[in-house]
C-alpha cells in the first residue's frame, strides 16, 4: 500500500472501535504515527497494539473530550511522540452534546492551534499558503442533514458538527488548513447495533426488523463498512484532496444527495 501518510503525526479520536479504529488501522497502514484516543482505555490500547504488530507506530491515550483539560493533554502527547500533528480525525460520538458539539470543538480549537504554530513565522502571515499545513475530518451523520423526529439531540449535534466544520474551514482556509466531515449511514458498529436496541426497546418494534427495512431504504441495498468510511476519511486527509474543505461527505449509499 502506498505510504501516503509517511512522516506524518496523527490523532484518532474514538480510535478503540468502530470507525475511528478502521481509520487508526489504515492511517498507520500508510505511514503515519498514531495517537489512538478513546475513553474505553483498554479498547485504544488494542488498537495501539495492533497497528504495532502490523508494523506501525501508534501509541493510546485515555481521553474524555467532554474534559478540555483532557483534550489538551491529548493534543501535547502527540507531539511530544511525533514532534508535530498534521492529521486529526474527530470519529468519537457518544454522549450525544458534550462530545458531538463541545469535544468537536475543542478539538478543532487546540488542533488548529498546533497546526498554526507548526507554520514557520513568515510564512503565517502569507495572504496565500504556499503548501497543505494540516488535515482535520470530523465524523457528522446522515441524521444531520435535516430533522429526526426521534432522534432531536443526536440529530441537532450532528448538525452542529456540519456546521462547526465550515466555519473552522473558513476561519483557516487562508493558512493551508483544510477542515472537512463525512456523513456515514448506516455502518455496522457496536453503536449501531445499540441504537436499533434501544429503538426496539423505546417503541416495541423488532430490532431485526427495524435493521432490514432501514437498510433497504439504502438504494445500494446494503450497509457500509467501516473500511469504506475509512477510505473516505483518508482520501480527505490526503494530498489528493488539497483544494477541498468546508465539506461534508455523504458516504452513505446514496440514501442522502444533497
Amino acid at each position: 500500500m502506498e505510504k501516503r501518510f509517511a512522516g506524518k503525526g496523527a490523532i484518532v479520536t474514538g480510535g478503540g472501535s468502530g470507525i475511528g479504529k478502521a481509520v487508526a488501522l489504515r492511517l498507520a497502514r500508510e505511514g503515519a504515527s498514531v495517537l489512538v484516543a478513546d475513553i474505553q482505555d483498554d479498547k485504544a490500547s488494542e488498537t495501539a497494539d495492533e497497528i504495532r504488530k502490523a508494523g506501525g507506530k501508534a501509541e493510546s491515550i485515555k481521553v474524555d473530550l467532554a474534559d478540555v483539560s483532557q483534550i489538551e493533554a491529548m493534543t501535547a502527547s502527540a507531539v511530544k511522540l511525533w514532534g508535530r500533528l498534521d492529521i486529526q480525525v474527530n470519529s468519537d460520538y457518544d454522549r450525544v452534546v458534550d462530545v458531538n458539539m463541545k469535544g468537536t470543538a475543542f478539538c478543532l480549537q487546540k488542533t488548529c492551534a498546533q497546526m498554526l504554530a507548526q507554520i514557520p513565522a513568515e510564512k503565517r502571515d502569507l495572504e496565500v499558503a504556499d503548501r497543505c499545513n494540516g488535515k482535520i475530518v470530523n465524523l457528522s451523520s446522515i441524521s444531520g442533514r435535516h430533522g429526526r423526529a426521534y432522534q432531536l439531540q443526536y440529530a441537532a449535534s450532528k448538525a452542529a458538527i456540519i456546521s462547526l466544520t465550515q466555519s473552522a474551514a473558513l476561519a483557516f482556509a487562508r493558512y493551508g488548513i483544510n477542515v472537512n466531515a463525512i456523513c456515514p449511514s448506516v455502518v455496522k458498529t457496536p453503536m449501531w447495533a445499540q441504537n436499533i436496541a434501544d429503538k426496539a426497546k423505546s417503541f416495541g418494534v423488532d430490532a431485526a426488523k427495524e435493521s432490514t427495512e432501514f437498510i433497504a431504504r439504502i438504494p445500494m441495498k446494503r450497509a457500509g463498512t467501516e473500511e469504506e468510511m475509512a477510505a473516505a476519511i483518508c482520501f480527505l486527509c490526503s494530498s489528493d484532496a488539497d483544494y477541498i474543505t468546508g465539506q461534508t461527505l455523504n458516504v452513505d449509499g446514496g440514501i442522502e444527495m444533497n
